[in-house]
């Protein structure tokens, strides 16, 4: 159990805050009839040791464990709240008080919240599950040679490095392009690339725009709690299968602190302010994409279409996609006025960029756990 005086009083209102302002917008998109009956629970985190959440019909109350709202990212959280909400709807208005916990009225509530029926008991959470290590005894000949040329991605030698890192990235899309010609439907993860926040800069839209069109995940920006503002805020959510997240996850970290280090040495050495730094990101962001495009294009003779190597050519996941997210709209933001230098110097920086891993990794910077709100 955990010591009464430990437990940070302040941290768990905020996330008790956040779980009511995330049942609230799982609510809103559930059909008006059930809109309008469906009352908020009472909301308790306790020191749970062999389940991740709990529904008590009898209390009208939602239990989640306070070791994974403390350990764990605020998806994986919000993952298991889904979960415990589709009880209480299936329990209050879909007539499941009599059936088995997972039975048929539980599963027609998953559907309705698109919630996870299997995130309960010892489930795994999400990020775990996310940066689990894939198979290592894999016959898929493919994967095996791409793991040998991200192997080859990490040589000092430039040009090496580089033709290393575009020969796996060619080989990935046949990768994917072979799964679907195969017809075999993927299992798919939603997961949040970063953290939630009430802005975020511009550099953040150009980057889920690369990581989107080349990496073989779809992306959204939906609302989320910000744990350390006390507010629902926004963040980039990639769905796709768990190698592709996996990779997409380690690559936009990758060039997240790639900005951030070469930033420093740039700034200090033209001496300017931290306003251009979102200048310079995109030109980085957008150099290294302008790579990507043209090896691309470079491509599309050797036998496959350019157009089936995006995303949206993966008809399973645009139809899981559809169902998670049946209504969508597009925002378009006006450009702000830029530094023509810093952007120039941004791109030529982005050029020079080789990643070297993605394919497989454990690494969690994309998974934190919550911070502290301030």
């Amino acid at each position: 159990m955990t010591d009464p005086s430990s437990v940070d009083t302040k941290l768990e209102r905020s996330i008790l805050h956040g779980l009511l302002c995330e049942w609230r917008t799982a609510r809103d998109d559930l059909p008006e009839r059930m809109r309008r009956r469906l009352m908020p629970p009472l909301l308790r985190l306790a020191d749970l040791t062999r389940t991740w959440g709990q529904w008590s019909a009898e209390h009208r109350e939602i239990v989640i464990s306070r070791r994974l709202t403390h350990h764990h990212p605020w998806d994986a959280v919000r993952e298991v709240l889904h979960h415990e909400m589709a009880h209480q709807l299936a329990t209050l208005l879909l007539d499941g008080g009599i059936e088995q916990p997972h039975g048929p009225c539980f599963h027609q509530a998953c559907r309705l919240l698109k919630a996870n029926p299997r995130a309960s008991d010892n489930y795994p959470p999400l990020d775990e599950r996310v940066t689990q290590s894939l198979p290592r005894n894999s016959r898929d000949r493919l994967m095996v040679r791409i793991r040998k040329l991200l192997a080859l991605a990490a040589s000092p030698h430039p040009k090496e490095a580089q033709a290393a890192m575009l020969k796996a990235r060619e080989l990935t899309d046949k990768y994917n392009v072979a799964q679907m010609e195969m017809e075999r439907p993927a299992g798919y993860l939603s997961v949040f690339l970063g953290q939630p926040a009430l802005r975020h800069t511009r550099d953040s839209y150009h980057l889920s725009h690369l990581i989107t069109s080349h990496y073989w995940v779809a992306g959204l920006w939906i609302p989320a709690y910000v744990v350390a503002k006390g507010k629902m805020g926004r963040v980039l959510e990639i769905s796709g299968s768990r190698t592709n997240v996996q990779s997409a996850a380690y690559v936009h970290d990758y060039i997240r602190h790639y900005i951030q280090d070469q930033w420093h040495s740039y700034r200090q050495k033209r001496r300017l302010n931290q306003h251009r730094r979102v200048d310079f990101a995109v030109g980085v962001i957008e150099g290294f994409q302008g790579k990507l495009d043209e090896d691309r294009r470079a491509k599309t003779p050797g036998g496959f279409p350019g157009d089936a190597l995006t995303t949206c050519a993966d008809p399973n996941l645009a139809a899981y996609m559809a169902r998670r997210y049946p209504r969508t709209r597009a925002i378009h933001r006006q450009p702000r006025q830029t530094d023509a230098r810093v952007l120039a110097d941004g791109l030529e920086t982005g050029r020079r960029l080789v990643i070297a891993q993605g394919i497989e990794t454990r690494r969690r910077d994309s998974f934190k756990a919550l911070p502290a709100p301030k």
